[in-house]
């Protein structure tokens, strides 16, 4: 047994939870935005969000130490779920404040590592796009509460974005496995946002969301 591997497995799981709380707590601030009122709220909701990233960029300073700098794909099995769910959290944010896509600098930014290797602990492109494809269907749930909201402009928006998104993706070669699961999903997700603009569109309201 390498002694030295268990005990700085041991020491990178520890952070890993202090991660996956913080994580949560983003995550419920954000959740919030769900509900009828929530729409409201978006401009509070992503400033406490924001602020409760600091946290999250002291635990990943912490993390970095805990192991070798070369060693970071050693152990990367370790937090790479919680990267792709904090690399959702930034994504949301993002796209609630601006509705556009965060790029990965801007997401290594907002979680205070780097995007390049050689730099030391970073983003890996995987770990971004993971992130980004959760996103994707939070925004699907995100036009169904939408339109109970009253907001019947913010599905079509919301599928513009997604269609876009998914062109994007296509160009991609998806070689990596659980990735390319995740885009399965995908294509669930601009299924039931065109059902929505469907909905509206039969209704009538989407003509009326698309004059405002």
């Amino acid at each position: 047994v390498d002694f030295g591997e268990f005990s700085c497995g041991d020491e990178i799981r520890k952070v890993v939870q202090t991660l996956e709380q913080a994580a949560r707590e983003i995550l419920t601030v954000l959740q919030s935005v769900h509900q009828p009122s929530g729409f409201k709220e978006i401009p509070s909701k992503c400033a406490k969000a924001r602020e409760l990233f600091c946290t999250v960029r002291t635990q990943l300073g912490e993390l970095k130490t805990k192991f070798p700098v070369e060693q970071y794909y050693r152990f990367h099995e370790h937090w790479r779920f919680v990267l792709q769910r904090l690399a959702f959290l930034a994504a949301f944010v993002v796209y609630l404040e601006t509705e556009t896509l965060v790029v990965r600098e801007e997401v290594a930014k907002i979680l205070g590592i780097q995007v390049v290797r050689e730099k030391g602990f970073h983003l890996d492109v995987e770990d971004y796009l993971a992130g980004v494809l959760i996103m994707a269907s939070e925004l699907s749930r995100l036009a169904v509460n939408s339109v109970t909201a009253g907001d019947y402009t913010r599905p079509l928006r919301i599928s513009n974005f997604i269609n876009e998104l998914d062109s994007g993706f296509r160009l991609l070669n998806l070689k990596n496995d659980p990735l390319r699961k995740r885009y399965d999903g995908l294509k669930y997700d601009v299924k039931k946002i065109e059902e929505v603009v469907y909905d509206l569109s039969i209704r009538g309201l989407a003509k009326d969301a698309g004059d405002k």
